[in-house]
């Protein structure tokens, strides 16, 4: 495990030894991450690091923590209301064809896909719309503020590290049922003649729900290509079940499941 550490270096304003410099060098945050074998055959490196976490913040979440961290003096129903409109607000003003900056981040949309030219008209399924995001310099400011220290490896028995819907450049983060998605990981090839065998869209809210993809294309111990399924529900983890051992051949007598820590959203 790496952990992203703050307080160790920090000098606080006015003691000695401290000048106003220091505040650029100054580390304020932490995240916790796991080192994972490299599956990466062009990049330098025998490991890459993925953040260990798979909880995710919704609206209420943020502003509750406002309330109870910033110190956010209106009332929190009120707060709620406010952050739910603006959004409202920008997501309308991105599907009218506007880019939205924050200062920490912008949003912007994108049509995929190729025209033959300007009489073709506009195909959903041929030129999906999907919206991107880019980093702005608040962000990438607080970065410099992150602090990495290597604690330990993770377990390497197989895990997903990335995500994508082929019309995407966003990964863990959404995909459209009928859209190909592309699974990077490690150990994560189906191998073995169990019927469980697969990958699977796993509904947060209702695993029974599961949908196993049918489709699947390339399949390698690094990568899986496949036609996603629609499980008609929003937030789904990616699941893949397989026999496969990565030794010789040798197949396991159960299947192994491979849990993704994040969530993709449908579409």
């Amino acid at each position: 495990m790496i952990l992203f550490h703050c307080a160790a270096r920090i000098e606080r304003p006015g003691s000695k030894g401290s000048t106003m410099s220091n505040l650029s060098d100054m580390i304020f945050h932490y995240i916790r991450v796991k080192l994972y074998p490299n599956y990466l055959n062009a990049v330098e490196g025998a490991y890459i690091a993925r953040t260990d976490s798979d909880k995710t913040l919704s609206m209420e979440d943020v502003c509750q923590i406002m309330k109870t961290r910033s110190g956010f003096s209106g009332k929190y129903e009120d707060l709620i209301d406010y952050v739910r409109q603006y959004y409202n607000e920008v997501a309308y003003q991105l599907c009218d064809g506007n880019t939205v900056n924050n200062g920490f981040y912008s949003i912007h949309p994108n049509i995929g896909g190729t025209f033959n030219g300007v009489n073709e008209v506009h195909d959903h399924k041929k030129h999906p719309i999907s919206f991107r995001f880019s980093t702005r310099l608040k962000l990438r400011e607080l970065a410099r503020h992150i602090e990495v220290e290597v604690d330990g490896f993770a377990d390497t028995n197989g895990y997903i590290d990335t995500f994508t819907d082929s019309e995407g450049a966003i990964i863990n983060d959404f995909y459209t049922p009928g859209h190909m998605f592309v699974i990077h990981g490690h150990k994560i090839k189906l191998a073995g003649d169990d019927p469980s065998v697969g990958v699977y869209f796993i509904p947060e809210d209702n695993p029974s729900k599961a949908v196993k993809a049918t489709r699947i294309a390339e399949n390698s111990p690094s990568k899986i290509t496949g036609i996603a399924p629609c499980t008609a529900c929003q937030h789904n983890r990616i699941v893949i079940k397989t026999q496969y051992s990565g030794q010789n051949g040798r197949l396991l007598k159960t299947p192994r499941i491979i849990t993704s820590s994040f969530i993709v959203e449908a579409a």
